[in-house]
Order: structure tokens, then C-alpha cells, then sequence
């Protein structure tokens, strides 16, 4: 799967650890695919609602019928491993992409042994406005 594949909309990406508060990097992340037009699935216990859109407690509280393309984890990177045995758990291969900072080799492995293309210490926000201000000057796009 190419970079312009994987982070051009309509897609759903499932947040781990986002939160409710607009000063966070997990929010203003997730409020921009949002207006890029990407559906945003919260995964957050501690929160109800965000961005307009119903948080869920776990990435296996999301119902069956609601296809993840990617999962965009902003968890401490001790988290990651966890994260990926409960979406192995599903049985689904979404990308995994661990924003800046999150770095967890062992996660990393995990998920590609079982088949799913892992981004890692990369913020989407910031990959995707620099696709979309030189997009004419890049072409074939390859993941970071």
C-alpha cells in the first residue's frame, strides 16, 4: 500500500487515546483529518464524546460494522504491544500508524507478523500537510 492510498479520504481511522481537550496534540490531530475528511472513531474510556463523534472504551468496543483503515495510536509507546494483540484479536489488518514520539519496536513487530503495515514516531497531521503543500512535486508517494 502506497502513502496517497492509505491517507487519501474517505477513510476511518480509530484514535487511540484521544482526548477531549483542544490543547492536546491527540485532538488537534484528529479535529484536522476530520475537516480533511476522514471519519475519526474515538478510543478513549475516559471520555463520551469527541469531535461530534461517540469514544468508545477500546478498539474492541467498536462495533463489527464499522470498518478501521487505520489505527492512529497516541498512547504511551509501553501501550503499543497491548493495542496491537487486541486488534489482532479482531481479526482485522488495519495500518497502524504511531504518531511522533510513539516508538515501540516490539508493537511494531508484533503487527507486522501479522500481516499489518505499521508508521512509526510520524504525525499524521504533519505527513499530510506536507503531501498536500507539494503533492505536485513529489509524485509516487512512499510511507515515511
Amino acid at each position: 500500500m502506497n502513502f496517497k492510498e492509505i491517507l487519501t479520504p474517505p477513510k476511518t481511522i480509530a484514535v487511540i487515546g484521544l482526548s477531549d481537550k483542544p490543547a492536546r496534540p491527540s485532538y488537534q490531530v484528529a479535529a484536522y483529518l476530520q475537516n480533511q475528511g476522514f471519519k475519526i472513531i474515538p478510543v478513549n474510556p475516559a471520555v463520551d464524546k469527541v469531535l461530534g463523534e461517540k469514544s468508545y472504551s477500546s478498539i474492541t468496543a467498536i462495533p463489527d460494522d464499522i470498518k478501521i483503515d487505520i489505527v492512529d495510536i497516541f498512547r504511551n509507546s509501553e501501550a503499543v504491544p497491548a493495542i496491537i494483540e487486541e486488534i489482532i484479536s479482531l481479526r482485522i489488518k488495519p495500518f497502524i500508524w504511531m504518531q511522533e514520539g510513539v516508538i515501540s519496536p516490539k508493537g511494531q513487530s508484533l503487527a507486522q507478523q501479522n500481516d499489518m503495515s505499521v508508521v512509526m514516531n510520524f504525525c499524521m497531521k504533519k505527513v499530510l500537510q506536507d503531501y498536500y503543500n507539494h503533492s505536485d512535486k513529489i509524485g509516487p508517494f512512499k510511507l515515511p
